[in-house]
């Protein structure tokens, strides 16, 4: 489907505008509940997330969805999140979310077609980085930072990147913002580059991997991450239709690369012992009424006055959780996003919450209270 790559310049000269604002100011971005933790979680210590893109709701889990194994076979062997909803628009700054609860900025929200470093002109709570740019300096702390300093695992597998935590040249243009062939990486469904206290490691080598090495890293507890966080390429994850390699892409690629790989997943000891697996969407598409609708009290960030760019948010997508842990079959009609996502993960493994993590309601009793 057709994607805006840059947005209009109203929305650059309000951006500019509300920067400046917050910095006069030190107002907060959002006006959002109070945080609470989930009750007596389970004991989950591998959490494996799959992120798919720009589908709708009722695209996906629809009584006509071209998804059969995700909208029927994979949701009966867990639990639908039907209001779960993406933070932002286009793609990059919903899994900048995920690792850093950082919101979006004007050139995220645009996909960052030049791989910039982000200039920061200050810092208003909740922790979020004010100023505009791609790549963040290495002061803006992500979860993968907060694993490697407990302790803990991570990895990141990106179908067809090749070369571990690649990315473009520094302030260049980015090549992978569309597919050829025999090469569908796109560098803005990967954020660990877009972190300098990630790039800047040797960490990001070891953790930011080709899809080619997951299924030998699921062969046991000891090899699979704590976090295992999983990029399909541009046509397996539904973002482009038809494909380069002509395949039809869309939703019809996507169901057969779950098919595919989901199962190795949930027949993994780790998976088997203590996992969660998370099947979402980065954000629903340019189309309709709610595609650019929020949830969980988000609002005008300090880079942003409208983070889904013609709305507060990215638009309601829905979300599969399947885990031992989980009641097969069930739904969930409770509000979550990317930030309550990024919440969840930090709860689980004993970590401070990260930007508008901070704000957000991690997955809690209404998620496990089946069990």
């Amino acid at each position: 489907m057709s994607r805006p790559a840059r947005l209009p310049i109203a929305v650059l000269v309000t951006a500019i505008v509300v920067v400046v604002g917050v910095l006069s100011t030190g107002a907060r971005p959002v006006d959002a509940a109070p945080a609470t933790k989930a009750v007596n979680p389970p004991p989950v210590r591998h959490v494996f997330v799959v992120n798919l893109e720009n589908k709708g709701y009722d695209e996906t889990f629809g009584p006509g969805s071209p998804a059969p194994y995700l909208s029927r076979t994979l949701r009966g062997q867990g639990q639908l999140l039907s209001q779960y909803y993406g933070v932002a628009h286009n793609s990059l700054p919903n899994y900048l979310a995920q690792i850093s609860g950082q919101g979006p900025n004007a050139q995220t929200q645009g996909d960052c077609q030049v791989y910039s470093d982000f200039v920061q002109a200050g810092t208003t709570p909740p922790d979020q980085a004010v100023g505009q740019g791609c790549v963040y300096p290495a002061g803006v702390r992500t979860l993968a930072d907060q694993l490697d300093a407990t302790g803990l695992t991570w990895r990141g597998y990106m179908e067809d990147m090749g070369t571990p935590c690649w990315h473009p040249a520094p302030n260049s243009p980015d090549d992978t913002q569309h597919a050829k062939v025999g090469d569908q990486y796109a560098a803005r469904h990967n954020p660990f580059v877009y972190f300098k206290s990630i790039t800047g490691s040797p960490s990001c080598a070891a953790n930011v991997v080709d899809l080619s090495h997951l299924e030998a890293d699921l062969g046991s507890v000891s090899t699979t991450r704590n976090l295992t966080y999983v990029t399909p390429n541009l046509c397996n994850d539904a973002h482009d239709a038809p494909c380069v390699d002509g395949r039809p892409g869309g939703l019809v690629s996507a169901d057969e690369w779950l098919q595919t790989w989901m199962p190795k997943i949930l027949a993994s000891p780790a998976f088997r012992k203590d996992g969660l697996l998370v099947v979402t969407f980065d954000e629903s598409d340019n189309e309709g009424p709610d595609s650019a609708a929020g949830c969980c009290g988000e609002g005008p960030g300090p880079n942003s006055p409208m983070p889904g760019i013609y709305g507060p948010g990215g638009g309601r997508t829905g979300t599969v959780l399947v885990s031992p842990f989980i009641t097969p079959g069930t739904f969930n009609d409770a509000p979550y996003n990317h930030y309550s996502l990024l919440r969840y993960l930090e709860d689980t493994f004993g970590l401070a919450p990260l930007g508008y993590a901070q704000q957000a309601r991690g997955f809690g009793q209404d998620v496990w209270g089946a069990r």
